[in-house]
């Protein structure tokens, strides 16, 4: 069956210099964005369960701009100050930069890593290492940070501030997709909530990571594009030579 309309679970692209618009215009496919997940902060009241006190720490470790977004406002709700000598560890140069919708970028001490991995930030972390480091994090995450952090052994928690959940769909949304394209476990999960009975039949199925493509597995359904491969390294790639491959001559 020929791919003529993508369902990609992702929001989208701000601007119009993205690959997969490319891709649709190259392909002739119909390419719509929509996420099967959503980020939401915790309550005040629901953190404070953790018994944590944000001012007890020295330094912050972000990994996202979501974290920066739920750690700020979260601190606004629990009407805490951050102090002027707060330090801040982000993964990317990108993610530093976001801090100024919060505070004087100028004013703060701000470090990040350079390729995006966490182990970018050891040497920064281990010229630190007197700080006592907090780390705002999903409810579901890894342990990169964690295990990155006590190998340095510094003084740490890791505090929830935000959830994935469900996006749901609504009633008169349309779900009439050649193929679904997933980059998380939890948008696998958001697929079985929001169609209980859904059937893959000829409708395929691209991930990207690892993780993600076990879930599809776990569920009981058909993958049929797994990304990155060595001749594919973005999904955007990978999904130009599947759909490629797929609709010719055909």
């Amino acid at each position: 069956m020929k791919i003529r309309k993508v369902l990609v679970s992702q929001p989208q692209p701000e601007t119009g210099k993205s690959p997969y618009f490319d891709i649709a215009e190259k392909h002739g496919v119909k390419i719509n964005f929509r996420p099967f997940i959503k980020v939401e902060r915790l309550s005040a009241k629901e953190f404070r369960l953790q018994k944590i006190s944000i001012l007890d720490y020295t330094a912050v470790v972000f990994t996202s701009r979501h974290a920066i977004d739920h750690f700020f406002n979260l601190c606004t709700e629990l009407r805490v100050t951050i102090p002027e000598t707060m330090k801040y560890f982000c993964i990317t140069e990108q993610v530093a930069l976001y801090i100024q919708k919060y505070v004087q970028y100028r004013k703060r001490k701000v470090f990040f890593g350079q390729s995006g991995k966490i182990d970018d930030l050891s040497t920064s972390i281990t010229k630190h290492n007197s700080e006592k480091f907090f780390v705002p994090v999903s409810d579901v995450h890894n342990n990169d940070i964690k295990n990155l952090l006590d190998k340095l052994k510094v003084q740490y928690v890791e505090g929830v501030m935000y959830r994935t959940v469900s996006n749901d769909f609504t009633a008169d949304e349309e779900f009439d997709y050649d193929m679904l394209i997933f980059f998380s476990p939890s948008g696998i999960s958001s697929l079985k909530k929001n169609f209980p009975d859904f059937e893959q039949k000829d409708i395929k199925i691209g991930t990207f990571g690892s993780t993600t493509a076990q879930a599809v597995r776990d569920a009981g359904l058909r993958l049929d594009l797994e990304a990155p491969t060595v001749q594919a390294p973005s999904m955007t790639a990978a999904l130009d030579l599947f759909i490629k491959e797929t609709n010719k001559g055909k």
